[in-house]
This record gives structure tokens, sequence and C-alpha cells, in this order.
């Protein structure tokens, strides 16, 4: 960290100048339990983890921002319009614009400031560096201008709006509240203006397994359309039945009215609500496995969402793709080196991106070989769970 530092500071005053910045870190996360049911107002179980994006920061004396992130052009912002630009969509410079607005609608009076960032959160990671983005700003902006205010959970809540208004991405509020707050948690998102959220505690490596993240190399970043699909799809099974999400769905109602669905949205559609009403309740049992610290439990309920995510969700394969299909791949290599020892999921969004595996440690030199014979050195993270989510950081 010392020496992340010093690349960071030396990074912002070779571009800002002398000027003593904050530095601030928001935590990439990883999605435990709980896929794709944040929009829904499901329950999630997710964590946020060791790699993170650092971020030093100083006023500016003026009515505009400068971010410069290591490897990424300038993003300039003109805090004189804050308002949505649909020339600026599925941009960075959107996310900025974004929590700047979303901070002055609550009041704050936001200036000009200048940030250096670099990142352990690689984009396509399958950490959401997008959501670490958001929080990070977030982060920044509530230590220059907002008093320190802001807590995790209106961060959060502003880095959805930032990706759904601005961005352009319909988005769930799951990402964002697990790097804001930081450690294991269990989110009901019920109200999704105040969400519920219950920190699990749980070592992953006193139960003789590692976390690692497998990176299949797949661009997602054109895949806006298959991600949006989902919500759009039980938006139209909720409205069968009268209502906006499938949260106030009665599930035997659901199922008595399958016949009907079929012919109203799909039998895509149905299958992925049945993942959404069984995926909550495996947010439950994963919840209290860990509690019990029945590990075994909890593997096996970890095998049985990725299960569900690969047959009803079917989010592990871009529609129509017959050449590239590495989240499958990555899925069947794991299925063989771990036989029936450990557990395996898509993770987050899926469509590519990233594959979740909980490794026993005595085999974890041998899977990270094997992973990487096939997707490339590095390709296979091993990871921590980070105890703190956004945070000032002390130099």
């Amino acid at each position: 960290m010392e020496k992340r530092i010093e690349e960071l500071l030396k990074g912002f005053h070779e571009l800002f100048g002398e000027t003593s910045p904050v530095i601030y870190s928001a935590p990439g996360r990883t999605e435990i339990g709980g896929n794709h049911t944040d929009h829904q107002r499901g329950k999630v179980l997710a964590g946020s983890v060791d790699a993170d994006i650092l971020a030093a920061a100083a006023e500016n004396g003026s009515g505009v921002v400068h971010v410069k992130s290591e490897g990424y052009d300038m993003i300039t912002v003109d805090l004189g319009n804050l308002e949505p630009m649909e020339a600026e969509q599925g941009s960075t410079a959107s996310l900025v614009r974004g929590m700047c607005s979303l901070a002055k609608d609550r009041g704050y009076e936001i200036r000009g400031f200048d940030a250096f960032i670099t990142s352990q959160v690689m984009q396509g990671s399958g950490l959401s560096s997008s959501a670490a983005f958001e929080v990070l700003i977030g982060a920044v902006v509530n230590g220059l201008f907002c008093n320190e205010e802001l807590n995790a959970t209106d961060l959060a809540i502003m880095g959805q709006a930032a990706e759904n208004r601005f961005f352009g991405k319909p988005c769930g509020l799951m990402d964002q509240m697990a790097s804001a707050w930081g450690g294991i948690i269990a989110i009901d998102f019920k109200d999704p203006a105040k969400p519920e959220v219950r920190p699990v505690n749980f070592d992953f490596a006193s139960a003789g397994h590692s976390l690692c993240m497998i990176d299949v190399g797949a661009d997602h970043a054109s895949l806006t359309h298959e991600y949006a699909a989902i919500p759009a799809e039980m938006k139209k099974i909720s409205a069968h039945f009268g209502k906006e999400v499938l949260r106030d769905v009665d599930e035997a109602e659901f199922f008595a009215a399958i016949p009907a669905l079929r012919k109203e949205a799909g039998d895509r559609a149905v299958l992925r609500a049945i993942h959404i009403f069984q995926e909550n309740r495996r947010v439950e049992e994963l919840c209290s496995a860990l509690e019990a610290g029945d590990f075994e439990s909890f593997l096996q309920t970890v095998r049985r969402s990725g299960q569900s995510s690969w047959m009803y969700l079917q989010n592990v394969i871009v529609t129509g793709s017959v050449q590239e299909q590495s989240a499958a791949l990555a899925l069947a290599l794991c299925d063989s080196i771990l036989g029936k020892r450990g557990a395996f999921r898509v993770h987050g969004g899926g469509f590519g991106g990233t594959v979740q595996a909980f490794v026993p440690d005595d085999m974890l030199e041998e899977f990270r070989q094997k992973v990487e014979a096939v997707f490339g050195p590095g390709s296979c993270h091993v990871m921590k769970i980070r105890s703190q989510g956004f945070m000032k950081v002390e130099y």
C-alpha cells in the first residue's frame, strides 16, 4: 500500500501541481449469492474484496472537475451542466457527472476538483469496477464538499442512480452496496430506498478454502442489452399480476399462471422468474450456513445457485453465441478439477465476465495452474474479503 500511495501521489503532482490531496479508497465486490435478485427487490449475500481503487483528490478553485485514471484519457466535467447527457452515455465521464449531480440534489455545494486514480479493480474483472468507481467518486465528493455526512447506503444509492440515469445501464443496487459497506453483508432490497443490511461474520480462510475469481477474458462492454433483458422480462411477468417487481408476486400464483405467462412473456422469462424465487431462498440458506459454521452446506448451496443461473437464469452464454462460450468453459473446468469438492458458479451479471470458485487450500495451486493453462497467466485471482468499504486513507 505504501508503494501504491507513493505512485498515486507522484501521478497527482505531475498532473496537478504540488497541492496536498486527500486519498480515498473503494473496494471491488464479490457476489456470493443472489444472482440477479437485487433489481427485483430481492435478497443478496455479497462482500467487498481486497482489490480496490485509490484516488488522490483536491479542490481546484474552479467549476470544473478533472479526473485522470492511470492508463486512460483525462475526463473533464463542467459543473455548470449536471444534467444527463445522451452523447455521454456509456462513458466514465457520465458517472462523474452523475455523482456530482446527485450530491448537489442532496443540498451540497459541489465545486471543481482534480483527481488522479489508480485501480486494482480492472474493467471486465467481474469485481464491479464501475460500482467501485462510483463509490470512490462519491467518497471524494463526500469528503471534499459534504462534511463526510453521506453514509455507505447513501453513496450506494447515488452510484446506482448515476449508472441508471447518466450511464444508461439498468443495474440493481447490490454492487454499490457491497463496495460501500465492506465485509460480508446480507442485503434485503424490499425497500430500495432503505435496504436492510446485516453483517455476516465468517472467515473463509478458517474453513480451509480460498476465494478465486476466474477472469475468462470476455468483453462485456457491449452486452448491456443482455443484462437489461432480465429486468425487462421480469417486468412482463410482474405486470401480469399488476405488480412492479417479482418480490411482490405470490409464488404459488405465479406457478398457477405459467400457461398464460408462457404466451405473454415467453418461456425464458418464466424460467428466469423461477430462478429468482428460488435464489432469494438460497440467500437465506447461505447466511444461515455461514452463521452456523456449516461450511459444507454453504458449498452445496453455492453449487445449486450456480446450476440455477446456468439452467434457469441463462446468463452464462451470450444469446446466439456458438464460437465464444468462455464462461461455460470455465465452469466445466471447475467441475472437472474440483470434482465433488469446493464450489463454483457464474459470477455477477454473467454473459462472460468471471466465474467464482471456493477452492480447498490443498488444491489451490493445482487449480490455479490448470485454469491459467486455458485462460492465461494471471486469470485466476485469489481474493480475500476486505472488512471495510469506502474509506479515507491516512498517509
